[in-house]
């Protein structure tokens, strides 16, 4: 049925979760895997009263998600390969994640987009905005929600 999947990944434990529950899922339907890490782009400082000033600059913030996104992609790799599964990964750098989750699965010819939602429901789930949902929204594939 399915033959690739991309699991977006953040190092989250429910990410981590997500990322067993789709080793185990790309197993029983013999997919291949794809582990994705929407890396975030350099925030823009903000000068004023009481700004906070970041000694970081845009070079050490983009080699360190660059180090956090390998770690996070090689570790879910690693698992999904003990399974006996061909897996890769994929990062980019991107303000919006959910976008560029789907052109993710889009540049690697997924048909399935297996990802986490922390079933946040009323106020919250309205006010914090869910990635998952926007993904549910926009994708033109179909997306299993592990929750």
């Amino acid at each position: 049925m399915f033959k690739h999947i991309l699991v977006p990944t953040d190092g989250s434990s429910l990410s981590d979760t997500v990322v067993a529950r789709s080793i185990a899922f790309a197993r029983e339907v013999n997919a291949n895997i794809t582990f994705f890490y929407s890396q975030p782009d350099f925030p823009m400082p903000i000068y004023g009263e009481g700004a906070l000033i970041d000694p970081t600059t845009p070079e050490q913030f983009a080699q360190s998600s660059r180090q956090e996104a390998q770690r996070i992609l090689d570790r879910a790799k690693a698992a999904a390969e003990a399974e006996g599964l061909i897996a890769s990964t994929d990062t980019q750098v991107s303000e919006v994640p959910y976008e560029a989750i789907i052109s993710a699965a889009d540049r690697h010819g997924c048909d399935l987009i297996f990802m986490a939602s922390h079933g946040r429901r009323g106020i919250a789930g309205l006010l914090l905005g869910s990635e998952t949902q926007k993904v549910l929204t926009h994708s033109k594939i179909p997306v299993l929600v592990y929750r």
